[in-house]
C-alpha cells in the first residue's frame, strides 16, 4: 500500500523547516526541533602553519569558485527571495529522500521533475542554513579542498566535488527513506577532499610528511595504493579519529559547540568513502616506474 503524501504537506514540511531556520538565525529554536545538516566542527587553527611556511593561503581558483558560489546562494536566499521563494527554491535544489522513495506518491509536491532527481544529489551542497554553517564549512573547505585541487587541477577538482556529494547524499538517502525535511551543505563533498587529502599528504616530500619541501611540488608527490595506504599508522588514527567522531555525532554522545543542529553524519561519511576509494580515478599523478615495474629509487611523479 503506498502512502499519499499531498502538495499541502510536503509544502507545509518545508514551509516548518525554513521557519526553523529562521528560527535558528534568531537563536530561539528550540534544540529538538533543529533540522539535520552537514557540517564540521569549527576550526580553533593550526598551530606552526603560517603563510610563509605552507602555500594553503595560496587559494586555487576552483576552491574560490566554490565558495562564491555558496556565498552567491546564501545571500540570494538570505535578502532576496521571499519565505514562500526560498521555499520553493528549497524544494527544487535541496536533497529530500521522499523523491525517491516508491511507497510515497507526492502529487506533484516537488517540483524539477526528473530532472531534480538528478541535480539535487549535487546542488544541495551549495545550498547552507546561515551564516555559520556557511563559514564553518568554507574553513574546512580551504585546507583540504585546496590540497586537493593543486593535484587534481580545476576540472577534475569540480567533478570530483560533485561525485562525493553525490554519494554523501545517496548514503543519506540509504539511510532516511521517505524523509522530507532537506539536506543542505557541503561537508559531505568535504569530507571526500579529507579522504581524497590522506591519499598523498603523508606521503615522503608530501604536505603533511616530515620531509615535505614546502612548496607546490609536495602536492605532487605520488600516492600510495590504497592497501599500502590503510596500513599507514598516520592515516590508521586519522581514520579512527574520523570515523570516532562522526559516529559519536550519530549517537548524539557529541555536540558541536555553539550548535544545536542534528549533523547529517552518514552523508559524510558516504563522500569520504567515495574520496578515499575512487581517488585513483581521479588522480593525474603517476610514477616512473623501473623494468620490473617497481618504483625506482629516483623516480619523480608524472602527470597525465
Amino acid at each position: 500500500m503506498r502512502q499519499r503524501i499531498a502538495p499541502f504537506a510536503i509544502r507545509y514540511s518545508l514551509f516548518a523547516a525554513h521557519h526553523a531556520l529562521l528560527a535558528l538565525r534568531r537563536g530561539s529554536l528550540p534544540p529538538e526541533v533543529r533540522p539535520p545538516i552537514c557540517r564540521f566542527p569549527a576550526l580553533h587553527g593550526f598551530p606552526g602553519v603560517t603563510k610563509r611556511s605552507e602555500p594553503i593561503f595560496n587559494v586555487p581558483a576552483a576552491v574560490i569558485a566554490v565558495i562564491v558560489v555558496c556565498v552567491l546562494v546564501h545571500l540570494a536566499r538570505s535578502y532576496l527571495l521571499t519565505s514562500d521563494e526560498d521555499i520553493d527554491f528549497l524544494l527544487t535544489f535541496a536533497f529530500i529522500p521522499a523523491r525517491y522513495d516508491p511507497t510515497i506518491a507526492v502529487d506533484g509536491a516537488l517540483p524539477g521533475g526528473w530532472g531534480a532527481d538528478i541535480w539535487t544529489f549535487v546542488t544541495y551542497a551549495f545550498i547552507h542554513g546561515d551564516a555559520m554553517h556557511l563559514g564553518v564549512n568554507t574553513l574546512w573547505l580551504l585546507p583540504f579542498g585546496s590540497a586537493v585541487a593543486r593535484r587534481f587541477g580545476s576540472l577534475r577538482f569540480i567533478t570530483f566535488f560533485a561525485v562525493t556529494a553525490a554519494a554523501g547524499a545517496a548514503m543519506h538517502l540509504a539511510t532516511h527513506q521517505g524523509a522530507v525535511v532537506p539536506v543542505i551543505g557541503a561537508s559531505a563533498a568535504i569530507s571526500g577532499f579529507m579522504a581524497a587529502a590522506i591519499r598523498f599528504a603523508f606521503q615522503r616530500g608530501g604536505p603533511l610528511s616530515m620531509f615535505r619541501t614546502g612548496d607546490e611540488a609536495a602536492y605532487r608527490v605520488p600516492a600510495a595504493p590504497l592497501t599500502t595506504a590503510l596500513r599507514d599508522v598516520r592515516i590508521i588514527a586519522f581514520l579512527a579519529a574520523w570515523f570516532g567522531v562522526n559516529i559519536l555525532f550519530g549517537l548524539g554522545s557529541l555536540a558541536i559547540p555553539g550548535i544545536e543542529q542534528a549533523v547529517a553524519w552518514e552523508a559524510h561519511i558516504g563522500g569520504f568513502l567515495a574520496g578515499l576509494i575512487l581517488f585513483a580515478l581521479f588522480d593525474p599523478i603517476v610514477a616512473h616506474t623501473d623494468v620490473d615495474g617497481s618504483r625506482g629509487p629516483g623516480s619523480e611523479p608524472s602527470a597525465h
